[in-house]
């Protein structure tokens, strides 16, 4: 094969590099779009999950029974007197 052969390869050679190249490229691209759309809905799903408004939760059981065991730690340390602790207690129970 002559020069004329070896340049006519190489030229095959870096247009197949280069239709490879583009495809991949191509590929790549499409991808991102799709990620980028995505993740730009799930974002705009949050914004409206954050726009409504939340409900209040109840507190929890345990915070009422801390809140006891704390009021009768005082009440035994002498802090509270009994009266103090009994009107204490009826608001945390909400009585």
């Amino acid at each position: 094969m002559g020069l004329l052969g070896t340049v006519a390869k190489t030229a095959v050679v870096a247009g197949t590099a280069q239709a490879t190249r583009s495809a991949v490229n191509r590929r790549q691209a499409e991808k991102n779009v799709q990620a980028y759309s995505q993740a730009q809905q799930q974002v705009q799903g949050q914004q409206v999950a954050y726009a409504q408004p939340q409900q209040a939760a109840p507190p929890p059981q345990e915070d009422t029974i801390a809140q006891l065991e704390r009021l009768a730690a005082l009440k035994d340390q002498g802090i509270l007197t009994e009266e103090e602790f009994q009107a204490q207690k009826a608001k945390v129970l909400g009585s």
